[in-house]
């Protein structure tokens, strides 16, 4: 994939910084949707490639316009309508489906420069779905969907290879929503599927509202011991058998629930935690160190101050990266969680200087 991860994550920066400047719909299409699709290699300068304010005329209305169509041989591939930073995207999907259906674009993208929305025809030809098939959050890349965002770029792309992946990944977005809603909220035909299995007896309304605690609960515990073993492995593949993985929700927990919906704590930034804190063992307590998520990286910090960060893990992306809190800020690139090991020396030099 070259360097586009990288570039991505510069992207996301930089729309990061500019973010509260950027005030209206065309600040947004130049400062951060045209960059975008330059990422993905289009000449966005270039009419008869990447044209913009293109005519898709809907029923008696003519002339009306959508902000880009990327241009293959002369009829559009895919239609983009562009919205202000500033806006949130629900209240527009219907204008785009209107625009999808007048022309012969199997693709339409929607977005506000953070927020891309991709869709296609899946459920009726030449209709655009109501869903979007494809979705991702610049300020929260993941490596699967810089992945299939790969194949939107113009060296790479083929109608029938993203169609195939399409219904997969329209699928199953919409399962992990409805999990999560689950998560949150078990609605009561989700906790009588469950008793289904597990209860014999009538299921009652009383009955429900009983187990509903119980199923929640049971949800969370489940998570979190999967989460557990997945850590306990980790350690044990750094002979680490004597340190205590922590079973609490509140630590475990961390990596599934918070605050931030932008901010999503993965199990390799949790595993590479607990190797640092294995690391500095015998240098300061265990429960002096601990970590706080970020959109960029992962601090992993002493006393709970972000004033004492030992280092930070960047994970997100392809290219893995380690940083140490010494006078150079000292960055070294690393394959795996495993590379933090050969640092042990540099990550107890900086804890002393806080311990």
């Amino acid at each position: 994939m070259d360097n586009f991860p990288e570039l991505l994550q510069s992207l996301s920066k930089r729309v990061i910084k500019l973010r509260e400047s950027i005030l209206t719909e065309e600040a947004t299409k130049t400062s951060v949707v045209m960059p975008f699709f330059q990422l993905l290699g289009y000449d966005v300068f270039n009419p008869e490639e990447f044209l913009p304010e293109y005519i898709a005329d809907v029923g008696i209305k003519k002339g009306e316009k959508v902000d880009y169509a990327i241009m293959q041989d002369g009829n559009p591939i895919i239609l983009i309508e562009a919205k202000s930073i500033q806006e949130p995207l629900t209240k527009h999907d219907s204008q785009l489906f209107r625009y999808f259906g007048t022309t012969d674009a199997k693709f339409a993208i929607l977005t506000n420069g953070i927020v891309y929305k991709f869709y296609t025809d899946l459920e009726q030809q030449n209709k655009m779905d109501t869903a979007p098939f494809f979705e991702f959050n610049l300020f929260d890349l993941r490596d699967n969907q810089v992945s299939e965002l790969y194949k939107f770029r113009k060296d790479n792309f083929s109608v029938q290879s993203i169609l195939n992946t399409a219904s997969e990944l329209k699928y199953t977005k919409e399962i992990k929503q409805y999990l999560a809603s689950q998560w949150e909220n078990p609605s009561e035909e989700f906790m009588v599927m469950i008793l289904n299995n597990v209860y014999s007896g009538k299921k009652t309304k009383q009955v429900i509202e009983k187990f509903q605690g119980l199923i929640k609960g049971s949800l969370k515990q489940f998570v979190n011991d999967l989460l557990n073993d997945k850590l306990k492995a980790a350690l044990a593949n750094t002979n680490a058998e004597q340190v205590i993985v922590p079973e609490s929700t509140i630590e475990v927990a961390a990596a599934i629930e918070q605050d931030s919906p932008e901010i999503e704590t993965t199990p390799e930034e949790i595993e590479g935690y607990v190797t640092v804190r294995f690391l500095l063992k015998g240098i300061v307590t265990a429960d002096r160190v601990g970590y706080r998520d970020n959109l960029s990286y992962f601090n992993i910090l002493l006393d709970n101050s972000i004033r004492k960060w030992i280092c930070r893990l960047g994970l997100n992306g392809n290219n893995k990266w380690l940083q140490f809190n010494d006078d150079e800020k000292t960055t070294v690139n690393i394959e795996s969680i495993n590379d933090i090991e050969k640092y042990q020396s540099k990550i107890i030099e900086v804890t002393k200087k806080f311990a």
